[in-house]
């Protein structure tokens, strides 16, 4: 069980046991290890995407951080200077998941919209998992305002509705522009490396100013003449995006093929992990609805990833 000591007010859990945050963070550098692997086996399409998110995950989360919304706990490798530095891990998650969320949906054979939609939905998915159970052993804070706001049940279970718009916007951007770039600059057949690495920098860089833009003038817009909260706004963006997806498939079958084993090691690690957590550490006992959630979504990823239709791929990117 976590130790009694209790490191922030309104949160009845003390610090993690001292194992947990190696164990996290060593775990996602192998599983960066191993993406890696794959895609320099693909080539540099496959890599680029890889990479362009690591370094995607890093500046986006460093302003969040200087924003103020929430701060990191200590991990072995940080970032800049303390408040404001962020584990490199995370980076490194975040370019897991937009990679293997990418080799799936590559294979559903979807056009490229609807295709990015379907990787937010999986991005969305493993994050739904993961958030409940790392703000609450304090790998990150959430700073929420005691007198009006309960930490624990705020919103999603004491996650801002704001970060899960957050991960879609991200998520469907970079995937939506890294494909887009693609296919603009396949044309050109000289000086892969240049090519691959100006779809990544451009993806990156029309991703992150799509968030600055909504963050800072969309949402509010919303928010004051329209009265779409962030959890209304959370509400209509999944269910569009699921929509989407169903509405976008592809009349023809998608050719049978095998499944790179990375495309689903990544969100069962992520599932497992943090639901391992969820129940060791007895954040069960804290709220029904909460548990109902997290064992539904758990049930979700998996049935996903393991359902047969599923694992029939087209191969076209990453096969």
């Amino acid at each position: 069980m976590i130790p009694a000591s209790l490191p922030y007010p309104g949160i009845p859990y003390g610090m993690a046991p001292a194992w947990l945050f190696p164990a996290t963070e060593i775990s996602i550098y192998v599983l960066m290890i191993l993406c890696l692997l794959h895609a320099r086996r693909i080539g540099g399409q496959a890599f680029s995407y890889l990479f362009g998110g690591l370094i995607f995950g890093l500046l986006l989360e460093y302003f969040e951080v200087l924003g103020g919304d929430y701060t990191y706990g200590q991990f072995w490798v940080m970032l800049g200077r303390a408040p404001y530095d962020v584990p490199l891990c995370i980076g490194c998650g975040w370019a897991i998941i937009m990679y293997t969320a990418r080799l799936f949906s590559d294979g559903v054979g979807l056009p490229l919209l609807a295709a990015a939609a379907l990787d937010t939905l999986l991005a969305l998915n493993i994050d739904l998992s993961m958030d409940v159970v790392a703000y609450r052993v304090h790998m990150w804070h959430w700073h929420w305002n005691l007198q009006s706001e309960n930490p624990l049940t705020a919103q999603w279970f004491g996650i801002p509705y704001g970060n899960f718009v957050g991960w879609i916007t991200v998520v469907f951007c970079y995937s939506a522009f890294s494909r887009l770039f693609e296919r603009l600059m396949g044309r050109y057949r000289r000086g892969a490396l240049m090519r691959f690495g100006a779809v990544a920098m451009l993806a990156v860089a029309c991703s992150l100013g799509v968030l600055v833009l909504t963050e800072t003038f969309v949402f509010p817009f919303l928010t004051k003449y329209a009265g779409l909260t962030s959890g209304r706004r959370l509400i209509l963006l999944a269910l569009a995006l699921i929509a989407w997806v169903i509405f976008s498939r592809k009349r023809r079958p998608a050719s049978a093929g095998r499944q790179a084993p990375i495309t689903s090691l990544v969100p069962y690690w992520f599932h497992f992990f943090f639901f391992s957590c969820f129940l060791v550490f007895g954040f069960y006992r804290e709220n029904p609805w909460m548990t109902a959630a997290a064992v539904l979504n758990v049930l979700i990823g998996i049935t996903v990833h393991l359902y047969p239709g599923s694992r029939r791929l087209m191969g076209k990117a990453y096969k």
